[in-house]
């Protein structure tokens, strides 16, 4: 039978089912494959935070939604085109996001009366009226799956185990996505258990085989490759583009990398991720808690390593008193929050930007730190190496702020030249600098300041005639004796704060991208973004301008210090918009800092902004204009 292929320019599909029913593997192949084949590409992947929440229930539903395009695109979709729907729940825990007219791929076999009442259905939605807003394409995936597997000598639960992977199989089929690397997955995955391996293969296979032959679907859908830049292209999520940016500049700066971190939700990656990379000189420390971790971290630090944690919200607050320490003693210290939902253990696997307050003020006592966003998966690469940078020159520790959106999500990242790579020169201090023969015998003074950063000397223990002590003690300036005396606590205090001020001559100028309207004039309206906002706000401004609105954006990757041009950037817009996923942390430190009264839209959803909703509102501050 001949079937018809339809070109289009881009699909958002969205798999979703039980926890157990594998979704995140599968949503994670069908990237691959589509990487593979060229398209742009974002993913949302969304589980609960149980590790296995009772089967077939709303609380154990499990999704992974993919946007991949035949151009550039920036956030995972609004909504879904598609929805694999494994179950009942997956279906009512979706359903509501699913547009009139989208396509609805359903598990019958799934549809018994004993899983429709555990969510509440009275009766079978695939039978009544209650999808007819939708395109619906009844499969019985379980069974055709046992069906196809019968050869194989693996239990009949292993064989319905493998229904992902007929679901793979079919809706690679549907889109044209290549097979060899799934193929090839699943052999390394299974290598230890062979026939395993075959009936996931096999099942893969039946369901390619089954769209190609089948009658009810009479269509398949190509979305031709992306025009990207020339060069080397991966999909990378941003857990992983952190951890290779940790390396690279270890490998820039000639440091050994260590990690002291505890396992914590979503951060738990870059540990993983770094625990493989030995031979490039990474040391992987799983403290039995995160006092011990970024303890280890800073010690290391102080032991001419680059010493890095990583954490999220809840980590955060018990690491406080070691990054005040940090500040205290001015060693490098780099520390990774990737940000969930809170307070206390609030919502593990959902996102959230929150913890910004906490990064510049969660300390006690007068202790600045440098605070760093990166705005999508790929930046969390050229953003780790940034946060290396700044804490080596600068002897601090600096905050990377990601979150739970960015560290899951993945995109294609161009492999960068290394040579391209900014060097970070550690400048060991080796030796007692003199300026007189008068001095040539004086003590070393581990806290005499570099005049144009502020940094003190960074000297490894053990050098000859270096000995110094650190602590968390005031210190007298110079010297690094402890000190009582309150004038020098009023000029310490001050140093500290001026070195990290002073950091704003060494980072970008915001640069907001405000296309000039056809009588020559910029926009009267500014958004500005920070962190994972980024892709929302940037698709909504597209949109606004589309349909004619006027409308500059801008977005900060450093957020401690804001970079030297903000006041001049600001103040030369009518109005100024600020998307957060908070209550308005940024718009409260723009209203205090430069006396602005931003707009600020807030939603705690647990989810990234859709660029529809973001779209509206800014049209709304535009008319208001």
């Amino acid at each position: 039978m001949t079937k018809q292929v339809q070109q289009l320019d881009r699909v958002i599909i969205r798999f979703a089912g039980d926890s157990g029913d594998g979704m995140q593997l599968t949503g994670d192949r069908f990237t691959q494959e589509t990487a593979s084949f060229g398209n742009d590409l974002s993913t949302f992947p969304n589980f609960p935070a149980e590790i296995r929440a009772p089967a077939g229930t709303l609380p154990g539903v499990s999704s992974f939604q993919l946007h991949f395009a035949d151009h550039d695109i920036l956030t995972p979709g609004d909504a879904p085109n598609v929805l694999v729907a494994m179950n009942p729940a997956a279906l009512m825990a979706n359903i509501g996001d699913l547009p009139r007219g989208a396509d609805l791929i359903v598990n019958i076999d799934e549809f018994t009366k004993r899983n429709l009442a555990k969510v509440g259905y009275a009766t079978n939605p695939i039978e009544d009226d209650s999808l007819s807003a939708y395109r619906v394409y009844p499969v019985a995936l379980t069974s055709m799956t046992v069906k196809a597997l019968e050869e194989f000598d693996i239990s009949k639960k292993d064989a319905e185990r493998a229904k992902n992977m007929f679901a793979l199989g079919l809706l690679s089929w549907l889109y044209h996505r290549p097979t060899d690397a799934t193929v090839g997955f699943l052999e390394q995955k299974f290598a230890k258990k062979p026939e395993i391996m075959k009936a996931n293969i096999a099942a893969f296979r039946a369901g390619w085989n089954y769209g190609e032959t089948t009658e009810a679907f009479s269509v398949s859908y190509e979305v031709k490759p992306a025009k990207l830049e020339s060069g080397h292209y991966r999909n990378i999520t941003g857990n992983m583009a952190l951890a290779y940016g940790l390396i690279a500049a270890s490998r820039q700066s000639g440091l050994p990398l260590f990690l002291g971190s505890y396992p914590i939700t979503p951060a738990s990656d870059i540990l993983h991720e770094l625990s493989k990379h030995k031979r490039f000189g990474v040391r992987t420390f799983q403290a039995e808690d995160e006092i011990a971790g970024v303890g280890a971290a800073l010690g290391a630090s102080f032991g001419g390593a680059l010493g890095v944690t990583t954490t999220s919200g809840p980590g955060m607050t018990l690491k406080s008193e070691t990054i005040g320490l940090g500040v205290a003693v001015e060693l490098p210290l780099i520390v990774c929050d990737i940000q969930r939902a809170g307070p206390s253990t609030g919502m593990p696997t959902k996102t959230e930007q929150a913890d910004l307050l906490q990064a510049l003020y969660g300390r006690n006592g007068e202790a600045p730190v440098p605070v760093i966003a990166p705005q999508s998966p790929n930046d969390c690469f050229t953003s780790a190496i940034e946060a290396a940078r700044i804490a080596v020159k600068y002897r601090t520790p600096v905050i990377l702020l990601s979150d739970g959106y960015l560290a899951n999500g993945s995109e294609p990242w161009q492999i960068p030249d290394v040579t391209t790579l900014p060097k970070i020169e550690p400048g060991f201090t080796t030796t007692k600098t003199a300026e007189s023969a008068d001095e040539a015998d004086e003590a070393f003074e581990p806290f005499k300041r570099d005049p144009n950063t502020l940094a003190r000397p960074w000297a490894v223990p053990g050098t000859p005639g270096l000995e110094h002590r650190i602590g968390g003690l005031e210190k007298a300036d110079g010297t690094g004796n402890i000190s009582y005396d309150p004038n020098n606590h009023d000029l310490m205090v001050r140093l500290r704060q001026a070195k990290i001020d002073g950091i704003a001559n060494d980072i970008p100028p915001l640069e907001p991208d405000d296309p000039r309207g056809p009588d020559g004039t910029g926009a009267k309206v500014l958004v500005l973004g920070w962190g994972s906002t980024y892709g929302a706000i940037a698709a909504a401004v597209r949109r606004v301008r589309k349909s004619g609105g006027q409308v500059a954006q801008a977005h900060l990757r450093h957020l401690n210090p804001f970079p030297a041009n903000i006041a001049e950037v600001l103040k030369s817009y009518d109005r100024v918009l600020v998307p957060e996923i908070n209550l308005g942390q940024l718009a409260l430190l723009i209203k205090g800092k430069f006396l602005i009264d931003v707009i600020s839209y807030n939603r705690v959803r647990g989810f990234p902004f859709k660029a529809e909703e973001l779209a509206g509102v800014i049209q709304d501050v535009i008319d208001s204009e």
